[in-house]
């Protein structure tokens, strides 16, 4: 996986982006649980993503435990959750 610069897609420099030909991932390494206040910020960093690139998916690598709540309302807005 190749980094990417998150300036790219007016996003926040402390955001860490990846990149494989068909996938951009969101890095999120810490080890608090994910809750639905990052899943609405989650959401629109992909949104900022898919505005810039179509045809990519857009997931998550996460080390952190990530809430049934937010796993859910993440599926459903189409990203995808895969451990760091």
């Amino acid at each position: 996986m190749k980094k990417i610069d998150p300036k790219l897609y007016n996003l926040h420099a402390r955001i860490t982006l990846q990149k494989t030909k068909k996938d951009i991932f969101i890095v999120m390494d810490r080890k608090s649980r994910i809750i639905m206040k990052d899943g609405y910020r989650i959401l629109e960093i992909v949104k900022k993503i898919r505005g810039f690139e179509t045809g990519k998916n857009v997931s998550v690598l996460s080390s952190a435990p990530v809430c049934s709540k937010t796993q859910k309302f993440l599926t459903e807005n189409n990203i995808a959750i895969k451990s760091l």
